[in-house]
């Protein structure tokens, strides 16, 4: 278990205090109609091209506030993909450096643009396991900020802001359905949403790892393969994520990678929303042989990312 997951739940006053902090750092994403009763969370529009912007933005932020962020050490996260691109951009728009482990086997064109972003990018290993272990120990020795990719409670409260917007756009909001990977996105949105909107939590059936900790009764390793293992790509669910799926007993689901690679080429033919496999995994969940809303049910799917070659759309 992560040690640095919630000690207390997360709740709906962590996602506001979030939504406080962050306020003219991040972008109001808009929502589309594409049909009765169907939405669009174009998430994708945020900053950097994903969700992960809220989360950083909120746990810098949250950090200075408490004098911990000091403009010479900066932050570290670990990620070669979204959240190492968020954490980036939110250290060079509050003035702090960032550094940011990656394992050897990254992208060369998330390095540079990691690199583009000011981030003192560092190789390590071939694995991300690798990668958050050397970026554990530098933030010990260094007194820099570590940020998560999605398992600290000011990330997920962060991420959970874009549930608070759908809410005020979507007043009678039935169901929100999600990607989920390490579950930072899950989580924020299931605290937002507790007691008052469903939650359909959707991974790909090469990288179950919500769908096999809710199984096995905890989170627990799995292999990750497929199509979106690049941002779906946890080993295992974090511990905030799994406590918010006991206690708010999502609709858990999985998809095949054929499923989640035409549910990107459709919202991309019937819509023009750019989408990463993984997010385009959530929008695969809802329909024939998925999630399949009742009549006058109103629903909203998040495109979490944008992150992809557009060539290949």
């Amino acid at each position: 278990m992560n040690p640095l997951a919630a000690e207390r739940p997360l709740s709906l006053q962590d996602v506001q205090e979030a939504a406080a902090r962050t306020a003219g750092r991040v972008r109001r994403t808009p929502v589309l109609p594409v049909g009765a009763g169907r939405w669009l969370k174009l998430e994708q529009l945020q900053h950097t091209g994903s969700f992960k912007a809220r989360g950083a933005f909120n746990r810098q932020l949250a950090a200075r506030e408490r004098g911990e962020l000091d403009p010479v050490r900066g932050i570290v996260a670990a990620s070669g993909g979204n959240a190492g691109l968020a954490h980036a951009h939110a250290a060079a728009e509050l003035g702090v450096p960032a550094t940011v482990f990656v394992p050897g086997t990254a992208p060369a064109v998330k390095v540079d643009r990691l690199r583009g972003l000011g981030a003192d990018v560092r190789l390590v290993g071939n694995e991300y396991a690798q990668a958050h272990e050397a970026a554990v120990g530098f933030a010990e020795q260094r007194g820099a900020v570590f940020c998560h990719a999605y398992d600290q409670p000011e990330i997920a409260a962060g991420a959970g802001t874009l549930a608070l917007e759908l809410l005020e756009d979507v007043p009678d909001l039935d169901t929100v359905v999600v990607a989920v990977g390490g579950g930072g996105l899950f989580a924020g949105v299931a605290a937002a949403l507790e007691g008052r909107v469903r939650v359909v939590a959707v991974e790909t059936a090469g990288a179950p790892t919500l769908h096999r900790a809710l199984a096995a009764g905890e989170p627990v390793d799995v292999a990750v393969s497929g199509v979106a293992a690049d941002s779906l790509g946890a080993r295992r669910v974090g511990a905030i994520a799994f406590d918010l799926a006991r206690r708010t007993s999502p609709v858990s689901l999985l998809v095949e990678d054929a499923a989640a690679t035409a549910a990107r080429s459709e919202l991309w033919s019937r819509f023009r929303v750019v989408a990463e496999h993984g997010a385009a995994t959530a929008w695969a969940g809802l329909g024939p042989g998925g999630y399949e809303p009742a009549d006058g049910e109103q629903v909203a799917v998040v495109v979490c990312g944008a992150n992809t070659d557009p060539a290949t759309l």
